[in-house]
């Protein structure tokens, strides 16, 4: 253990602006290696955090969890400093999770989630400091040859995060880079700082520094000759094996040692597979099973009041039917611990209706919920139309619960709104989505940063089927005229070459179309917030698969147009109906 070495800041490709490595390859290669541990640290962000804690501990290698941040530079602002953190435990992972929620909710400026100081200093604990080498501000000073400055910043580090802050030395062959590190080694010996050694992982193996190039040219919309570009990365920034990085620091043996002592030091532990659901509000004295018996049984009877006619010779019979379907699904749900799920739908579904909102009937597997039609979360009578509740809920295949609630285009926002002031602002967002570089899309852009011709591009990209889930490889087995043209064509093929690489890579965040997270406490105990630069679109930064693992219940509320339409037309129509003595339509 003691020869070998751990990555502790590594870029993914959900960095979406600067990394190419892919969280399942990334893990294949370190438990390759034989590197017992590796730190994932993206850019301002902690979104492949859950595959990248499933991936890792299947894999048998540590997962450490941090990010690489923004840190607020008082004399240059739109220059902002460097700074790693890691989560040394679970304390430290929930005040990470805070400090990246804070550097989006209130601190986005030019373009970038940047973290302030006083937000560091309410939340030290169980966090380990990387000084973000030449980039960090340590590094700075150090590099504008004021070592007095750099020992009052090393000083102020050394004090917040006592015992757990490293002077960060890297070399990748940047400009810069050997210099600060001579000269952070010199300060680490006058402080007795620890040093420890990164490579500033941006992709996987060497071969994969073009492909990163374009990545970054793509997001930057620059092409990779163009003499402006700023050229922050070298070829060396790549997964180094742990007999590369101990010969490359063959001379600062401490540094290589210290990566395996903050991977020994680092111990964080993701609950997965649990669901925490909101506290709905109980009458007091009742239990929430029982209260949940009686509001659907007391929805049953007003549901049956209008539906079934008491002098039917068969009243008796059909009625003991809907009771024997109601108590064998409350107890499938009760021992399931779903109660709350279906009372939280009930309510704001209920509101929704009170306040003007048209609501779906119901649809998909829900529709077969005599409860759901009992609380008036649905309209379709389960019993009349012989749907079944097992494709619904089974004790035998647990998931969650899973309503498609249709809602006015027009009014979904209010329905969200009450929700967010039912149960705190601080406990309701969205889900986040990723678009990645799908088949058409990653060809023209590829040829763009090449500086190829327009032209070319677009034969290219139009001889790709326009199909879902196409992907390129797949294009090349259905289109002979293209696998033709590419033998054919020199450039072509180079685009080529290079989609392949990139195609799939995530692109850029969006908000999903309808899921919503409701949490027990605040959203930033279960996931980070990310939102777009004027702080709207608040999302988790765990998309609808990973929120659901890390214990969030994803409720959808849809946006159904047709709905709209029809309120449109009800009140064109209800105004001339009352103007003529007839009743309203509902």
């Amino acid at each position: 253990m003691a020869q070998t070495f751990v990555h502790l800041r590594v870029h993914s490709e959900y960095s979406m602006v600067d990394g190419l490595v892919r969280v399942k390859p990334l893990i294949g290669r370190v438990a390759e290696l034989g590197m017992p541990a590796v730190g994932l640290t993206d850019q301002s962000n902690m979104c492949s955090l859950v595959r990248f804690y499933k991936a890792a501990t299947g894999a048998g290698v540590k997962p450490i969890m941090g990010a690489d941040l923004w840190l607020e530079n008082p004399d240059e602002p739109n220059n902002p400093f460097r700074l790693t953190l890691l989560a040394r435990n679970n304390d430290g992972y929930l005040n990470l999770t805070e400090i990246i929620s804070l550097g989006y909710t209130e601190g986005q400026r030019f373009g970038k989630p940047i973290i302030q100081r006083k937000w560091l200093e309410e939340r030290p604990d169980g966090l380990i400091m990387l000084s973000g080498g030449k980039m960090g501000d340590i590094g700075k000073a150090l590099m504008a040859e004021k070592p007095e400055l750099a020992r009052e910043r090393a000083a102020y580090w050394m004090n917040l995060y006592p015992g757990a802050c490293y002077l960060e030395l890297q070399r990748t062959g940047r400009d810069g880079d050997e210099d600060c590190l001579h000269l952070s080694v010199e300060l680490a010996q006058e402080l007795g700082l620890p040093v420890v050694a990164t490579n500033d992982v941006h992709f996987l193996t060497a071969d994969d520094f073009e492909a990163h190039e374009a990545r970054v040219c793509i997001g930057e919309s620059r092409t990779l000759d163009d003499p402006r570009r700023d050229r922050r990365f070298s070829d060396q920034q790549y997964l180094r094996s742990p007999e590369e990085m101990i010969e490359l620091f063959a001379d600062i043996p401490e540094a290589i040692e210290n990566t395996v002592e903050i991977a020994r030091r680092c111990s964080v532990k993701v609950r997965m597979g649990e669901y925490f659901l909101p506290n709905y509000p109980i009458p007091d004295g009742m239990t929430m099973d029982d209260y949940f018996r009686k509001v659907s049984e007391e929805g049953l009877e007003e549901r049956l009041a209008k539906t079934l006619r008491k002098d039917d010779p068969e009243y008796d019979e059909k009625r003991a039917a809907y009771y024997k379907r109601l108590n064998f699904e409350l107890d499938i749900i009760i021992q399931m611990g779903f109660p709350g799920y279906f009372l939280i739908v009930m309510d704001f579904i209920k509101w929704a209706k009170n306040n003007g909102v048209p609501v779906g009937p119901g649809r998909g597997s829900g529709a077969g919920s005599l409860v759901a039609y009992a609380q008036l979360i649905t309209d379709l009578d389960p019993l009349e139309y012989d749907l079944l509740f097992e494709r619904f809920l089974n004790p035998e295949r647990v998931s969650m619960p899973d309503f498609d609630v249709d809602f006015c285009m027009e009014g979904r926002d209010r329905v969200i709104e009450y929700t967010a002031q039912k149960y705190g602002r601080e406990a309701v967002s969205q889900i986040i989505t990723f678009g990645t570089m799908a088949a058409k899309a990653v060809v023209r852009d590829v040829a763009r940063v090449q500086g190829k011709s327009y032209g070319l591009a677009d034969k290219l990209s139009k001889l790709i089927p326009f199909e879902p889930g196409m992907t390129l490889d797949k294009a090349i087995e259905q289109e002979p005229q293209l696998k033709e043209f590419l033998e054919q064509d020199e450039e072509a093929q180079e685009i080529w070459e290079m989609a392949l690489k990139l195609e799939g890579i995530c692109r850029n965040a969006g908000k999903h179309a309808g899921g919503v997270v409701i949490a027990p406490t605040k959203i930033t105990d279960f996931s980070p917030l990310y939102c777009d630069d004027e702080g709207g679109s608040l999302v988790t930064q765990f998309d609808k698969g990973d929120v659901e693992d890390a214990g969030l219940v994803k409720f959808d509320f849809l946006g159904l147009r047709t709905l709209t339409i029809i309120k449109w037309a009800l009140n064109m129509i209800n105004p001339r109906r009352q103007q003529r003595g007839l009743t309203e339509l509902d």
